[in-house]
């Protein structure tokens, strides 16, 4: 018998092994077998529970059950190291049942020591790893006899790394495993995208001919939308939802697993706890996950999912991934989940079987809110959903690597640097960036050539570059990975149980004998130490951490989606019609509002942007920008025409923004309308150095090179149980950043930290964008006599920002008050229908 007839006999045994369970093969799981048993590579694309894990694993285990050897075959990566344990399970299946003579096994930074060392000497057929285990593991001089017969890499979750760092490293880490592995073939499993096609070569790189495998029908969505009661208001701003706590409890049931996704940590710390006040007896089924959890504790409620123990859990997008969720019968999104794959990632949890709907329930935080999900439906119906973009040559990273290849084997710059351009993310790296990377590795540059512990690589007699010492070969694996996060404190109970872990940021203002909320449980401060913060229960508690990195902004199709719903509406009331039951119920509730909206100012028509304009003697001048280009975007643009505005006489601006318009508040009066007339205000040229003058760029920078150097390996966290803390490193990368600004004003990790700075910050790429829209399509300026109902909530968000007492929160409470008591009469004519001349064109 061949060896394609054995591998086909084999694929026999383990499709009917899928039928014997009650899973028979799907059509895009047999075009799967089928292109990898041709020994193609590329891209599977298919909606959450559609069978990806079974669809890329099973043909490559086939491959290696018709042709057995001792030595790794099959290589999964996943982007969690809190998957590994489903992902084992699974993959370990079909091995057991059929008894097959194949070695599962998982090396994460999970694994217990004594586990490693093993793997260390032998590895299995089939291991599970992560990015940053992977390239440890790459750094080994035995790595080249180690991959070299990998016959097949998986990349789950694709579409979680790509456009990261992690995303950058694997692509080289890949890189790698080609050069080690020459007939290795990789497929990358991915949700459904936008870009399939550049998502697939990004995975086998640009010398592979990669096929998309997708399932073009999505799964049946049961959405539902819970609307506040007819008569009643939501909130116009704010993102908790505390208006709904009732509402979604009476919409739960004790019987149904259900999945509550927050969108920050903060918001699932609250949501959990205000779910337990008001139904207690929950709690034994009850669980809340999030990524600052201790491990063992979100374990305890993965675990729980799958054998029915738990039945609720209050969660963060630290679930929105996952291998068998089947129990799962409903998901609750709380707020707008901000991106369309995200929703349809997060549904997706429900059901997770092929042929099951997804049933998901819909909560707004404020009424806005509403018209994103009106816009989410549009969207899903158009078939829209967000790309993902590889990054463009990270130096940082490519630091890390070269390092890690001196130690895996050494390497000579020419050969590394063809390697090198064959991953999407460095196909246009310039030799002139490699060698200079080469040289500030050898020679630590111009301004750290003095100081031997920054010359971390050599060649050696044969040209090749290795490793400069054991210490820096000890102190580089330590380090590995391009994960990076502001300061964070363990928190622990007094017997020394770890619960998981804060901002220092968000604890570090709290007095022992404080309470707060972690990990579902009301906590008392009593004391700060060296990196912990220890604990006791509390009975009650008034404060929750926020956690840097929680916003989530509004994605480009989605922002599109909910300017094309406004258009509509506008045009709907322009031409005499009251009811926007057309355009979904969500719409429909939102009638009065938009109403409101359009005799105070004007609802924003979609391609025009609308600037209104408000004077105030008491309050000064209000601009208000309605750009729908996202929270950063926004805050960009805000502080570059504050800038602009501000240089030929000085000019103080106070700024909010939100995702979906931005305020310019002068406290004098200020001629907004005439300012808006020049047309260098909103001009391109220039537009990342004037958006970096708007701002303290170099704090900014400052601490953006904190991460930059970290992964590059100029600033060293410590050994496991003596780590820096973040003060520490704060420190030391921000001493080299003034050596560096000072003596080597070109380093090209500077030059990272400024772009990263107009990133993070501005979200440079749509920030032009929103500026070349204006160019393009011009303002509608309007003047009104007050704010309207949708800029008035960045009114608020600007005044709440500056105030933390119980009195100046009860101030705000009557701002809204003597708001509505001024637009009294406008309510009362968008409720009759007549007409009302508050707001005019300019």
């Amino acid at each position: 018998m061949s060896a394609g007839e054995r591998t086909g006999a084999a694929l026999d045994r383990l499709r009917d092994w899928m039928i014997a369970t009650g899973r028979p093969p799907l059509a895009h799981q047999d075009a799967m077998w089928s292109a990898a048993i041709a020994r193609r590579e590329g891209l599977l694309s298919v909606p959450t529970g559609m069978g990806k894990t079974y669809a890329a694993y099973l043909g490559a285990l086939a491959a290696l059950t018709a042709s057995p050897r001792r030595c790794l075959a099959i290589l999964w990566i996943t982007p969690l190291k809190a998957m590994a344990r489903d992902l084992e399970r699974a993959l370990a299946e079909p091995v057991e049942a059929l008894g097959l003579p194949v070695t599962v096994a998982s090396r994460t930074g999970d694994t217990p020591e004594r586990a490693r060392r093993q793997l260390r000497r032998s590895l299995p057929e089939v291991l599970l790893t992560t990015p940053e285990s992977l390239t440890l593991m790459l750094s080994y001089e035995d790595a080249p006899a180690h991959f070299a017969d990998v016959d097949t890499v998986i990349v789950d979750e694709w579409h979680e790394l790509v456009g990261s760092k992690r995303g950058a490293q694997t692509e080289l880490a890949l890189a790698r495993l080609r050069r080690f592995s020459p007939h290795v073939r990789t497929w990358a499993l991915s949700a459904t995208l936008a870009n399939p096609e550049q998502m697939a070569r990004a995975a086998v790189g640009t010398s592979g001919r990669p096929v998309v495998i997708s399932v073009r029908d999505r799964p049946k969505l049961d959405v539902r939308t819970l609307l506040p009661p007819a008569g009643t208001f939501l909130p116009w701003f704010g993102f908790m939802g505390s208006s709904m706590f009732d509402a979604v409890v009476d919409a739960l049931e004790p019987g149904r697993t259900t999945l509550i996704f927050t969108n920050t940590r903060n918001q699932a710390e609250r949501w959990y706890r205000a779910i337990m006040e008001r139904r207690p007896e929950w709690f034994p089924l009850s669980g809340v996950h999030h990524g600052s959890i201790d491990a063992g504790e979100r374990a305890r409620v993965e675990a729980g999912l799958a054998d029915g123990e738990v039945a609720l859990v209050v969660c963060t997008s630290s679930l929105d991934l996952g291998v068998d969720f089947a129990p799962v019968e409903q998901v609750v999104q709380i707020g707008s989940p901000r991106g369309i794959a995200r929703f349809l990632q997060r549904a997706g949890r429900s059901g997770h079987r092929p042929g099951v709907s997804s049933r998901i329930l819909l909560v707004p935080t404020h009424a806005m809110q509403l018209a994103e999900f009106a816009a989410l439906r549009r969207a899903l119906e158009h078939g829209a959903v967000e790309a993902r973009r590889p990054l463009d040559a990270p130096v940082d990273v490519l630091t890390q690597h070269l390092v890690t290849c001196a130690l895996g084997g050494g390497f000579t710059a020419d050969e590394l640097f063809r390697e090198v351009r064959t991953t999407v993310a460095y196909r246009n790296l310039e030799r002139r960036v490699f060698d200079w990377t080469l040289q500030f590795l050898e020679r630590g540059g111009s301004a750290l050539a003095s100081y031997p512990e920054y010359r971390r690589i050599a060649r050696d007699e044969d040209g090749r570059y290795r490793i400069a010492s054991d210490r820096l070969a000890r102190i580089h694996r330590s380090s590995i990975g391009t994960i990076t996060s502001d300061g964070v404190l363990r928190v622990r109970f007094r017997n020394g149980r770890q619960l998981g872990h804060v901002d220092e940021r968000s604890v570090t203002g709290l007095r022992p004998g404080q309470r707060f909320l972690f990990a579902g449980r009301a906590l008392e401060l009593v004391l700060m130490r060296e990196g912990d913060v220890w604990v006791r229960p509390a009975r009650s508690a008034d404060h929750v951490p926020k956690w840097t990195g929680d916003e989530l902004p509004l994605s480009e199709p989605l922002s599109a989606a909910l300017e094309t719903l406004l258009r509509q509406a506008r045009e709907t009331l322009a031409a005499g019609g009251a009811d926007l039951r057309a355009l979904g119920p969500e719409m429909a509730s939102l009638a009065r509002l938009f109403q409101l909206q359009a005799r105070t100012a004007a609802i924003p028509d979609g391609r025009r942007v609308l600037a209104e304009i408000c004077h105030s003697p008491r309050s000064g001048s209000h601009l208000f920008l309605f750009c729908f280009g996202g929270r950063l975007a926004h805050q960009g643009l805000a502080s570059l025409l504050a800038w602009r505005l501000s240089r030929g006489a000085p000019r103080t601006f106070a700024i909010s923004v939100n995702d979906y318009a931005l305020e310019l508040h002068s406290p004098t009066r200020c001629d907004f309308a005439a300012m808006l007339q020049d047309r260098a205000l909103f001009s391109t040229d220039e537009l990342d150095a004037h958006a970096l003058a708007a701002v303290n760029a170099a704090e900014l920078g400052r601490r953006r090179f904190r991460r930059i150097a970290r992964v590059a390996g100029l600033v060293f966290e410590g050994w496991p149980g003596a780590r820096k803390s973040p003060r520490q490193l704060q420190t030391s990368a921000g001493l080299l950043y003034d050596v560096f600004v000072r003596h080597e004003p070109d380093n090209l990790l500077l030059a990272q930290a400024r772009q990263e700075v107009l990133d993070a910050h501005f979200d440079a790429e749509r920030l032009a964008a929103v500026l070349e829209r204006i160019n393009r399509d011009g303002l509608e300026v309007l003047e009104s006599a007050r704010p309207s109902p949708m800029a008035f909530p960045l009114v608020l968000d600007r005044v709440e920002a500056r105030v933390s007492s119980e009195s100046a929160r009860q101030r705000l409470e009557r701002m809204r008050a003597q708001w509505i008591a001024a637009m009294q009469p406008a309510f009362e004519a968008a409720a009759d229908g007549s007409p009302s001349d508050c707001g005019k064109s300019s």
